[in-house]
């Protein structure tokens, strides 16, 4: 993620739809785990999703491969270190939660960054990782934000396994707007992004997500692809 891209997501993140939908279900992973311990955010960006960690207890470091990703963060008064998601700059066996949102689907060895979000964890360790599924939704937009690839269910296991961790969960979201993103996206020739929504659209895309989280609608085929998993040894 470049300055510009950064400094956009710095921008929006607190209003906007998709990053609040995204910060709840941090916040509702992070209620299942219960007692909070050490964590790592790798790909923090300007660290939004590091503070939910913070404000719910947790001993929280952020690590991104952008210097005005980790400035950002050192403003905030957010621990931040500058390092490649396949050569984290941490300890191994440290981390009792490790944070991988939408980041594997821009690393081209992506199993690599998945065995450093391995070795960070402690046994027992929760990872909880986060890209975009599919790659029948692949458009201008996946080209812009830098990504290498979109993810069946089958493909962000097998690379989650792969690491030596156990998968306990995997689920799909955005289900209910994934008629319309695929029209969106399909039909446009440039990078045409549902997080810049004037607030109208704003306010009933954040309805739309409030509905599918209260639906059975989560083996459905989605836009985002969720899961859990934890380090076993």
């Amino acid at each position: 993620m470049d300055t510009i891209e950064i400094q956009r997501v710095v921008a929006i993140e607190d209003d906007n739809w998709w990053y609040r939908e995204r910060r709840g279900i941090v916040a509702r992973e992070l209620r299942r785990i219960g007692v909070p311990g050490t964590a790592v955010d790798i790909g923090a960006a300007g660290g939004g999703n590091t503070k939910v960690l913070m404000e719910h207890g947790w001993q929280a470091v952020a690590v991104d491969s952008a210097p005005a990703a980790v400035d950002l963060c050192l403003a905030q008064g957010i621990t931040a270190y500058l390092g490649d998601a396949r050569f984290l700059p941490l300890p191994s066996a440290t981390y009792d939660l490790a944070l991988a949102l939408n980041v594997l689907e821009h690393v081209e060895d992506d199993r690599a960054a998945a065995a450093e979000i391995a070795r960070v964890l402690r046994p027992g360790g929760t990872a909880l990782v986060s890209v975009p599924c599919d790659m029948s939704l692949w458009s201008a937009h996946d080209v812009a934000l830098g990504r290498v690839r979109r993810y069946a269910k089958a493909d962000l296991a097998g690379v989650l396994e792969g690491a030596g961790l156990r998968v306990e969960r995997l689920w799909n979201c955005n289900v209910l707007l994934r008629p319309l993103v695929r029209w969106r996206r399909h039909r446009a020739r440039y990078c045409e992004d549902m997080a810049d929504a004037p607030p109208i659209v704003n306010e009933l895309l954040s309805l739309v997500s409030a509905v599918e989280r209260r639906l059975p609608v989560k083996s459905w085929p989605g836009v985002t692809l969720f899961a859990r998993a934890y380090r076993a040894d």
